[in-house]
């Protein structure tokens, strides 16, 4: 008996188990923002334990002292107010509150994910001439992908960087809004498609720490994380090196390969990037003849695409839907989308033998034209993203 007594408590052990492998990162970060955030979020919670555990006590104390079995307790039944004891149950709590608001309000302020870092850890201010590591994140299905445009490499499932330097990181998606978080280092912030956001952090302490999608974004993703290395200079142009001595290009095509839907995909890098991809991305505008949303603005700027809109069309296949295999269902009139815009030129090529549309009366503005010249900016027309004109006799689009 003695013995089934010393170890009847040993099954509740296996319950600690679980926690054996649990890594509190964050409340053990590598990194300044990281801890700045800890050190928030701990006098936050303490700041509230001065009003919740004062409760909490005198609700068992109340509860003994003025039991029905205490006759010794005083009992005043005619009594219903103290201006002392009303003074401490008001005071107290808001003065905690003005506390915790001040404390929350600058908090979040110089922790604000778009502003550029202060300082590299306490004490260690960033110097006048430090430039930050840029690296541009993409949240794909289901997977990660880092582009380093000083570097010109990429990476999937895979980042480094150096400590003791800022990282200033941007952000977007291609198809369903996602979250990147690597708890040692910096808080929380969304990749949406169509947008950039941006992230400030710093490591200083090196390791290799987990990074993951903190956002549900579909089947894959319990297995959407990623590896973070954390290395000094050395290190970290190392990893550059092998990067570049692997091989492979991630060009417009290949990008369009890993877009597709895939788990658990291993780590890999690539020797040489398109400098215009990640532009091309948070303009959904990757696939070839699709016009991006930069160039969509800018003729939007001008005030439309006037007649050109209506023969510069094709039609629209909603990028998520193509990418996953399946058709969103569609109500009322087919989608389209305007692909390119045929230059004058090739309008008056097109409606040269339509007396009616080549009349001196007809405005030849880029307005109010025939067509309207393609908008000038960070998509100028390459070989590859030729002029198209829908010709109408044939039913089919040609490129000029």
């Amino acid at each position: 008996m003695t013995q089934k007594r010393k170890f009847a408590g040993l099954p509740w052990l296996a319950l600690a188990f679980p926690l054996a492998a649990c890594k509190a990162e964050v409340l053990a970060p590598a990194g300044d923002v990281a801890a700045r955030q800890r050190d928030l979020l701990v006098t936050s919670t303490l700041l509230m334990l001065l009003i919740i555990v004062p409760v909490m006590i005198l609700t068992v104390i109340f509860a003994l002292r003025y039991r029905a079995r205490n006759r010794r307790a005083d009992y005043q039944p005619d009594w219903d107010h103290s201006t002392k004891l009303e003074f401490v149950i008001w005071a107290a709590p808001l003065l905690i509150i003005i506390t915790l608001g001040a404390l929350t309000w600058v908090g979040t302020h110089l922790l604000d994910p778009y502003r550029p870092l202060d300082r590299i850890t306490s004490g260690q201010p960033v110097a006048s001439d430090t430039r930050p590591l840029q690296v541009q994140v993409v949240a794909m299905d289901w997977k990660w992908l880092f582009i380093y445009p000083e570097q010109g490499i990429a990476s999937i499932n895979e980042m480094a960087v150096p400590v003791d330097r800022p990282v200033e990181f941007t952000l977007t998606s291609t198809s369903v809004m996602n979250a990147f978080y690597i708890p040692a280092m910096a808080g929380m912030i969304y990749a949406m498609p169509g947008m950039e956001t941006k992230l400030n952090g710093v490591f200083n302490r090196p390791g290799e720490y987990k990074g993951i999608a903190s956002h549900y974004s579909g089947q894959g993703f319990s297995g959407m994380h990623f590896k973070a290395l954390a290395s000094d200079e050395a290190g970290f142009d190392a990893w550059v090196a092998r990067a570049r001595a692997g091989g492979g290009t991630l060009d417009r095509p290949r990008y369009l390969e890993l877009e597709a839907p895939s788990e658990n995909v291993p780590p890999m890098s690539f020797a040489d990037v398109d400098p215009q991809l990640f532009q091309r991305v948070v303009n959904m505008c990757v696939e070839p003849g699709k016009i991006c949303m930069a160039e969509m603005m800018a003729l939007d700027a001008q005030g439309g695409t006037g007649l050109a809109g209506t023969m510069n069309v094709q039609r629209l296949t909603y990028d998520k839907d193509q990418r996953r295999g399946t058709r969103a269902p569609v109500l009322g009139w087919e989608p389209f989308q305007i692909a390119s815009f045929c230059t004058p030129e090739d309008s008056a090529r097109m409606f040269g033998k339509s007396p009616e549309l080549t009349r001196t009366t007809v405005n030849m503005t880029p307005l109010r034209g025939h067509a309207l010249p393609p908008p000038k900016g960070l998509f100028t027309p390459s070989q590859d993203n030729a002029v198209t004109l829908l010709d109408p006799a044939r039913g089919q689009a040609q490129k000029f």
